[in-house]
């Protein structure tokens, strides 16, 4: 397959997988598509060990790294203990709940140890981000991509300086307008239908919207693709290629512990739902009690300022994984969680898309012929 983003990066098949697990990434560039690690939950030690590990794994392929570019993340003083930075009206909330329903605390040593490593892997401050893109440039990554908002000017030229590609997630045609203008070589336009952060516009509607509005720069189709027929209808709707996450979950691959992927096997289409409660910003997560009770009349307001609400999650996250209470558990993912019912390998994944891909594109031109 060509397509403008394959030749952009000197990739067989226009399939881009985003992972938090370096797994994933190293086997999707090692079978022609282009891996791409979310770096924006780790410390730059921990990116420096995920990064040498896949450039020991990739076998030369290229891959790319996804962080957050934020101007307005709330800086970690960790002089303090980052469990007395959130509302105490808030901790108390979620973990009386907790109470109420059985689930074990945790211990007060374990909770503020797990408050301060959360925390410490939260850091979205701009010093914070560019100390991980410092760690990047020091890898033979051939993308970078801003996973929230508009790099500074002096980020995308760092990243062009040294030979890379820059690229960005939005979700509405003004956003990747405003990324076009500040210098981007790609767009990710991503559909409500998405896992994690996403906009309000269905794939469908926006991927053509973006596309017409940033032409010629390419387009990667983003939200709800996960067989090869979707990813038909996103290069007929003049995409470059698809970025996707929520698929890789399942995967053999994947990152996720036992517990969590009895919860994504038994997920459904409606039970990726959007929620407040993970990061504070609207967030599609696998339904529990987690995400349920942040909807309840009697919950404080979740926390909108970046990383507070996701600091606050991390204990309760934390007492559900000790205590195996699968009913509380939560991850990020897409209405196609429904597809990851079993584990395959990534290459099975994405050969299984290409094929099917390919069917459908052999069927368009039955249809076109008949």
């Amino acid at each position: 397959m060509k397509t403008a983003a394959t030749e952009l990066l000197d990739i067989e098949a226009p399939i881009f997988a985003f992972s938090h697990c370096r797994d994933v990434v190293a086997a999707t560039s090692k079978a022609g598509g282009f891996g791409v690690l979310g770096a924006a939950w780790m410390t730059p030690e921990h990116l420096e060990q995920e990064l040498k590990w896949i450039d020991d794994h990739v076998e030369g392929r290229p891959y790319g790294v996804d962080m957050v570019f934020s101007s307005t993340a709330t800086a970690v003083d960790f002089k303090e203990t980052p469990r007395e930075l959130v509302p105490e009206e808030n901790r108390r909330f979620i973990n009386e709940l907790m109470d109420q329903d059985g689930v074990p605390p945790l211990s007060e040593e374990d909770a503020k140890g797990w408050y301060a490593e959360y925390a410490r892997n939260l850091a979205f401050s701009p010093e914070a981000s560019e100390a991980l893109l410092d760690v990047a440039l020091r890898h033979p990554v051939k993308l970078v991509v801003s996973a929230l908002g508009v790099a500074p000017d002096h980020v995308i030229k760092r990243v062009h300086d040294y030979g890379a590609k820059f690229g960005a997630l939005v979700g509405s045609a003004r956003q990747a307008q405003k990324q076009v203008a500040a210098g981007v070589d790609i767009i990710v336009a991503q559909g409500s239908e998405a896992g994690g952060h996403t906009g309000e516009i269905s794939s469908l509607v926006l991927w053509p919207q973006i596309v017409d509005a940033v032409a010629p720069v390419p387009v990667l189709a983003a939200g709800g693709i996960g067989r090869g027929r979707q990813m038909a209808a996103a290069i007929a709707l003049g995409a470059e290629g698809v970025w996707c996450g929520t698929i890789w979950l399942g995967t053999v691959e994947s990152e996720l512990a036992p517990d969590m992927r009895d919860v994504l096997y038994a997920a459904k289409a409606d039970d990726a739902v959007i929620t407040y409660g993970y990061t504070g910003k609207p967030c599609r997560a696998i339904r529990s009690k987690y995400t349920e009770a942040w909807k309840r009349s009697d919950a404080p307001k979740p926390l909108k300022a970046v990383p507070m609400q996701s600091i606050l999650s991390g204990e309760p996250f934390r007492r559900a994984e000790r205590a195996h209470r699968k009913d509380w558990m939560t991850y990020a993912a897409g209405q196609i969680v429904e597809l990851v019912n079993e584990p395959v390998s990534v290459k099975t994944v994405i050969y299984d898309m290409i094929l099917e891909y390919a069917e459908a594109m052999d069927r368009l031109s039955q249809v076109n012929e008949d």
